[in-house]
């Protein structure tokens, strides 16, 4: 995602064999000083330096933060992955077929329109317990919840296929 190191945080951690890709808060100076929030945000600005959005100037600025002082740069956050509940998410679905439907029209590639970042929906409200006391109750609960949301579950599939880094982690 980086283009840009200015400060030479990207180092690489190896673990049981895999080599991952790591941004070392420690090289920018009063990283050590920062409240845990801020140094998350940190890493997701060395992570994420392209120059143009996300500058070593507001790298810098992070790493000489100042609780008393007035803020004076802004700082950019650019999320790994969204993940989303599904009374909210399925909005977020729906608008983006909306564009998808926009484009078309327009002459457009539809297939463009993607989330940004890789984006899960967890379908997650409570499933309403009809069966009990048995071993077949959750099997029995969670067909019937299929049922009773089939609609909303088939839109969340087709959503899945359609739309590129675009998960939904099923209820049961």
């Amino acid at each position: 995602m980086a283009s840009k190191d200015s400060f030479g945080a990207r180092s690489e951690l190896t673990v049981n064999g895999t080599s991952h890709e790591i941004f070392r808060i420690g090289a920018v100076e009063g990283s050590d000083k920062l409240p845990f929030t801020h140094k998350v945000l940190l890493e997701n600005l060395l992570r994420t330096e392209d120059g143009a959005n996300v500058t070593a100037d507001q790298i810098r600025a992070l790493g000489n933060w100042d609780a008393t002082a007035q803020p004076s740069e802004e700082i950019q956050f650019t999320p790994a992955r969204v993940i989303m509940q599904d009374f909210t998410g399925v909005p977020c679905v729906v608008d983006l077929a909306t564009m998808r439907e926009a484009v078309a029209e327009l002459g457009g590639d539809a297939a463009q329109i993607n989330p940004l970042a890789p984006a899960e929906l967890v379908i997650d409200h409570s499933v309403i317990a009809d069966f009990f006391g048995t071993p077949q109750s959750l099997d029995l609960n969670v067909a019937l919840e299929y049922e009773r949301n089939e609609e909303r579950y088939k839109f969340l599939r087709w959503g899945q296929s359609a739309f590129d880094e675009f998960k939904v982690v099923p209820p049961g």
